[in-house]
């Protein structure tokens, strides 16, 4: 009895310290972030007596932040990748939750079909058909004679929408299914119709689930790179394309307090919108895991 406990325990140090381990490995980079967002570019020339790359900055450069804001645009491209983020955001749960509540509770033909259509989109990753997509997108702007898919937020969230369907659709499936039908029959003997069934209990059980399907959709579609770099140009690209355009300018002209104020932009919404939904996220990734 005393061998299997201090075995129990041994195994719990064992796992606490791995988890340690890999929690240091990355809030260890963001801190250095959020550090070096503040140093005047003396500290990165070596021209202060800056002991470390942990010690304090010389001085607090605020200025880092303004100047990434409005002399490079960051401003500007953080309200496109709102822009996008949200329209994507909002026709991902418009297409995916109807589809994915009928695919768990109603029989159809064509259904199985159907089914694994889906099941097939979630090994296909959007990178490697972004270079048909332009080509299509191109043809449709020659066949129209202006240009209007191209280089268009909304178009782009058509795009990043449909490529995630599969995997959300999948995932609300699962946990739809999970659902006892107990709850509908109530509803139907009340004399709720499909719809007031769906959006009134259905969808509001399912809340853990939509969340999580929110917040990894929004994490793919804020730090999308690919897709929107060869769709979008100009004073259209994204917050990702326009960090990777500070870094280069920045890096020519040893910018780069500039540059880790951008990349702090980048990095703050997520932070904030995870600490909110972190324990929704939880709760939905166990309901939703194992499809019944």
């Amino acid at each position: 009895m005393k061998n299997t406990i201090l075995k129990e325990r041994i195994v719990k140090v064992i796992i606490y310290l791995a988890l340690i381990i890999f929690a240091l490995i990355i809030i260890v980079p963001v801190l250095w972030v959020f550090l070096a967002a503040f140093r005047p570019n003396s500290d990165f020339r070596g021209e202060t007596a800056m002991t470390s790359p942990w010690s304090l900055p010389s001085e607090f450069r605020f200025d880092n932040f303004v100047e990434a804001w409005t002399t490079a645009k960051m401003g500007d491209y953080f309200l496109n990748s709102v822009i996008v983020t949200a329209v994507a955001l909002a026709l991902l749960l418009v297409l995916a939750i109807p589809a994915s509540y009928v695919l768990a509770r109603f029989k159809f033909p064509g259904k199985k079909i159907l089914n694994t259509a889906l099941m097939g989109g979630l090994f296909v990753n959007v990178s490697y058909i972004v270079v048909p997509i332009m080509l299509l997108l191109l043809s449709f702007d020659r066949a129209i004679g202006m240009t209007f898919f191209m280089n268009n937020k909304f178009i782009l969230a058509v795009v990043l929408a449909s490529t995630a369907l599969p995997f959300t659709i999948y995932l609300l499936e699962s946990y739809f299914v999970t659902i006892p039908t107990a709850f509908e029959e109530a509803a139907y003997v009340d004399g709720a119709g499909y719809f007031k069934t769906m959006f009134s209990i259905m969808i509001p059980m399912a809340k853990p689930s939509v969340i999580t399907v929110i917040l990894f959709n929004f994490l793919a579609f804020w730090n999308e790179y690919i897709v929107s770099i060869t769709l979008l140009s100009g004073d259209n690209v994204t917050l990702p394309v326009g960090i990777m355009n500070l870094s280069q300018a920045s890096q020519s002209k040893a910018e780069y307090g500039r540059m880790y104020a951008g990349l702090v932009l980048v990095m703050l919404p997520v932070l904030i919108l995870y600490m909110f939904v972190q324990k929704k996220l939880t709760q939905g990734m166990t309901a939703g895991g194992v499809k019944g």
